[in-house]
């Protein structure tokens, strides 16, 4: 074997290791999504139950406007924003598109909602990466979990959020709270999306909460959709404690969909690499085929000419 085709055979051999390497988390990543969305459509029949009771304290409500979460007369000076990453890579381009939408977001709020100060809070290690490289401001991060995120993560999360958007103005507290996340839409279509979660908006028509696992809630009229509740001891005091864990369930939806969207994500970009390097397996093994017959012509050209030089010397003695 010559000096050549030993190169190819050590090539095609690497690149038989790494395949078996991307073909192993492309399966890994394909079972994750399974439980990804069953983790997901589990969270789906809390969320519709607490928006209708939202929905209906809201209803009831003297003055829901002036409440603290969903204030209309809020300054317009300093926004926050939760933008969940990954915490480890191989996912293609899920951590830098989610990313560019959190910088396009900043630009949006500053240049054209004319806000002094846009902070981001991150989840994963990837973004946390990204703004501890170009050496910005962080508000917090979150990281660990985001592959399997849980409910006492969002509550930890969500309570940082609330303390800032809680505090005056004045004292650093924050007027909007966004979050940037990847919507899951199928195996195939992942969004990046940008959510106002904080202040609330109040409107004065029927909601229908079931479209969507991560909407908002609205201040019913007319026909009630919603059963009827007795609220003890005021509809006020209600949603008051209702408001915290709309919160908390906006930020769990969040995390899910992005766990969701990781694992397909990384399924689609191993799927690549796994193709690619059959390709590449192809290639190699056609180049070293074609380096072995050249040997081999080689081989016959001097064996045919030594033989012809033997010949011509016997002749010639």
């Amino acid at each position: 074997m010559g000096a050549q085709q030993r190169v190819f055979r050590r090539r095609i051999k690497s690149v038989q290791q790494t395949k078996k390497i991307t073909k192993a988390m492309e399966l890994i990543a394909s079972a994750r999504i399974v439980k990804a969305q069953q983790r997901l459509n589990s969270a789906v029949p809390f969320t519709r139950e607490l928006y209708a009771a939202i929905s209906a304290a809201a209803a009831h409500a003297f003055d829901v406007g002036n409440h603290p979460l969903t204030a209309r007369a809020r300054l317009e000076e300093r926004a926050i924003y939760l933008v969940i990453t990954a915490d480890r890579g191989l996912a293609g381009a899920y951590s830098s598109n989610i990313i560019r939408e959190g910088e396009g977001l900043t630009t949006l709020l500053i240049k054209e909602r004319g806000f002094k100060e846009v902070i981001p809070y991150v989840v994963g290690r990837k973004g946390e990466a990204y703004y501890r490289f170009r050496e910005r401001p962080v508000g917090e991060s979150w990281t660990g979990f985001t592959d399997q995120p849980e409910y006492r993560h969002a509550k930890a999360i969500a309570k940082t959020l609330l303390e800032r958007f809680l505090a005056r103005t004045e004292d650093g507290g924050a007027d909007e709270i966004h979050i940037v996340y990847t919507h899951f839409v199928n195996m195939g279509v992942q969004r990046p999306t940008v959510r106002r979660i904080l202040p609330l908006e109040v409107v004065d028509e029927v909601v229908d909460i079931s479209e969507s696992p991560v909407g908002g809630a609205g201040h019913t009229a007319g026909h009630p959709l919603y059963p009827l509740y007795m609220m003890e001891p005021s509809p006020e005091a209600v949603l008051d404690a209702l408001l915290p864990k709309y919160v908390e369930d906006a930020v769990y939806a969040a995390l899910l969909m992005a766990s969701a969207s990781e694992h397909a994500s990384r399924r689609r970009a191993m799927k690549s690499a796994t193709d690619n390097a059959e390709d590449m397996i192809r290639t190699l093994t056609r180049q070293a085929n074609q380096a072995r017959q050249a040997e081999i012509t080689q081989e016959i050209s001097e064996i045919v000419g030594g033989a012809d030089a033997l010949a011509s010397a016997s002749a010639g003695s």
